[in-house]
């Protein structure tokens, strides 16, 4: 293995699913401006989430759309023609 290739600055990092509000506290390398006060009353970096495992159907076992900013009509509208053209 190549020396000297993985980071070294880890550091506490909370990641927050935006569709459910749920949060927890990792490590990680990620840069991110903005910050959340945690539990323990420290300020930590904020990394918003759209989706994550408390909210993805394979692991809630729900069939659930989360729609956010309208991507999916977004895509939907992209792709018309070809949905029209396979359905003759």
């Amino acid at each position: 293995m190549k020396p000297d290739i993985h980071p070294k600055e880890y550091r506490f990092v909370v990641f927050k699913d935006m569709s459910n509000d749920v949060a927890f506290l990792s490590k990680s390398t990620i840069r991110t401006k903005d910050t959340i006060e945690w539990e323990d009353g420290k300020e930590y970096p904020l990394v918003k989430l759209e989706i994550s495992n408390t909210s993805h159907p394979f692991f809630t076992g729900k069939m659930k759309l989360v729609d956010t900013a309208g991507r999916v009509d977004k895509y939907l509208n992209k792709y018309k023609s070809r949905f029209d053209k396979s359905k003759k």
